[in-house]
């Protein structure tokens, strides 16, 4: 299932792609795509819902295809190819690191660069919804624990990150720096996580084109690792890494400014596009 949430921001509705592509309103099944619904009994009830007994929803805005994310987990530094470009090692264990859910957004909303900032960057990751909630999550069971996976742009303000001292996060929470969806593609639909093309350009031109099979650790164990720190719950976002192609990586290093369209898309999951502007 291609599952999503259409409407003003606040004011989305859950909606379900039917098999022409057309969304179909979800609101007399679930009240969101959230919480209780992502667990293996909530996906159950909209599956056994037939789409085209559903009306259908007029095309408009597409909002964060998650709502109510209680915790937005990323993962850095996840693929070798783009820790050489970043002149960082490959961890020996995942990097952790989190942004406010108040970064979250549409998939194709205004991203927007912070005030004093020099050096916005952009960054394609597989991201990864739980369903089913847990702690200390056998590797084995892992996969029973999510919903399904959507494409994200790990925005990240590469000063903020770097060299203004402290965690990553100062780097990574801003304002609209979490564009999710357009869809949460549910586990069933995806035969391998670790086989996914990525890609993003901006302007038209190409600067990540990578896949999942280079990722240093792989869905199956992040979900594990990361429920050995945390407690996951329905709606969690886990953001998986990127490939190589950033911003920072660039010769000379090159970052938004504004203005710009970013695209960006995961083979099965759909694309974002994004203009840049400023706060």
């Amino acid at each position: 299932m291609k599952l999503l949430r259409i409407g003003a921001p606040g004011q989305e509705k859950p909606a379900i792609l039917d098999t022409a592509g057309k969304p179909r309103d979800l609101s007399s099944v679930v009240s969101d795509i959230a919480g209780a619904a992502l667990l293996p009994e909530g996906l159950a009830k909209i599956a056994a819902t037939d789409p085209e007994t559903l009306p259908e929803l007029e095309a408009g805005r597409i909002g964060p295809c998650v709502g109510q994310v209680g915790k937005f987990i990323c993962i850095g530094l996840n693929y070798s190819d783009h820790a050489a470009e970043t002149g960082a090692e490959v961890p020996k264990e995942p990097v952790i690191f989190m942004k406010a859910t108040s970064a979250v957004c549409g998939p194709n909303d205004t991203v927007l660069i912070p005030r004093k900032s020099v050096k916005t960057d952009w960054e394609v990751e597989l991201g990864v919804i739980i369903g089913k909630g847990g702690v200390y999550i056998d590797e084995a069971d892992a996969m029973d624990h999510v919903a399904g996976y959507c494409v994200v742009n790990d925005v990240s303000e590469r000063e903020f990150q770097i060299e203004r001292s402290g965690t990553w996060d100062k780097g990574k929470g801003c304002d609209t720096f979490g564009p999710i969806g357009p869809w949460l593609v549910t586990r069933d639909e995806i035969a391998d996580p670790q086989n996914l093309d990525l890609w993003l350009e901006v302007d038209g031109h190409r600067y990540q084109d990578g896949s999942t099979r280079t990722m240093v650790f792989g869905v199956q164990h992040l979900v594990s690792y990361v429920s050995q720190f945390m407690s996951l719950q329905p709606g969690d976002v886990i953001s998986t890494g990127t490939p190589p192609g950033v911003g920072m990586g660039q010769k000379p290093q090159t970052y938004l400014k504004g203005g710009e369209t970013i695209e960006l898309g995961i083979e099965g999951l759909g694309q974002q596009r994004q203009t840049v502007g400023r706060a």
